[in-house]
């Protein structure tokens, strides 16, 4: 889906470094560790140049999370806003333990459902329509694991949430007239031309471990994705290389 751009636009906001661009989300917009750093890769290709892109990413948000940093996003008066967020709030929704993880140490008034995350994109969209004269995009979450066509139950149970999920994300971007950037879509057609692995469970250790290996033994991601034998993810969940420069040249189109 493309953006439909209104003709009477107001003129562009340019910061003193540029046109601002703002990026809000959890982990794989910070782009820390072992998660792909897509706003990097942005800024380092020469058409970019004219734009200042600010990272609004922090590991472990969910979409309400998202929402209560939205006064930041706000304040940097941005020309594009890059949505993309929701897969920890699928996480909790398929696991007890990160439920209870995220409900102590992200400070949830209540227990995440897909409900819940529908109203908190909403907010966010509402927002951001009100309080900026920004285009808008929300991204569709990239698959968790690599096995579309899973016998296992915990990855059946999450290619099924990301799944509902993304088509909240979609239909909020239909409803609100805003920019729709498929990432589920492209990277699940991609995991389906040569499946891989399941994500069978989810473990804190190996994503310590992980964290680790990239910022403490200086392994770059990708590296990490060979050695977990994760094509398109570092981990499973967070996307390497391969993956997120789908993410990135889609990301591209909307900035474009």
């Amino acid at each position: 889906m493309k953006q439909n751009i209104a003709v009477d636009r107001p003129a562009q906001r340019v910061s003193a470094t540029g046109i601002v661009v703002a990026c809000l989300g959890s982990s794989s917009t910070a782009g820390r560790g072992q998660a792909f750093d897509f706003i990097g890769e942005l800024k380092r290709r020469p058409r970019n140049a004219r734009f200042d892109f600010r990272n609004f990413g922090i590991g472990g948000d969910l979409a309400y999370n998202a929402l209560q940093r939205l006064p930041q996003v706000i304040a940097s008066r941005p020309e594009k806003v890059v949505v993309w967020i929701g897969a920890n709030d699928v996480l909790a929704q398929v696991s007890v333990k990160v439920k209870r993880f995220f409900r102590l140490s992200k400070h949830l008034p209540v227990e995440p459902s897909p409900e819940w995350f529908r109203d908190n994109i909403c907010a966010i969209v509402h927002r951001l329509k009100v309080e900026t004269t920004a285009c808008v995009a929300l991204c569709s979450l990239p698959p968790i694991g690599e096995d579309p066509t899973s016998s296992v139950a915990f990855q059946n149970t999450l290619n099924r949430c990301i799944a509902e999920y993304s088509e909240t994300i979609r239909d909020i971007a239909l409803k609100e007239n805003i920019g729709y950037i498929p990432l589920h879509e492209a990277i699940l057609a991609k995991i389906q031309e040569s499946p891989g692995r399941a994500f069978t469970s989810f473990r804190f250790l190996p994503l310590y471990r992980d964290a680790f290996r990239v910022i403490v033994l200086r392994k770059a991601p990708d590296e990490v994705a060979r050695l977990n034998g994760w094509r398109f993810h570092s981990d499973g969940i967070h996307l390497n290389s391969c993956g997120g420069m789908i993410a990135t040249d889609l990301i591209q189109q909307f900035i474009d």
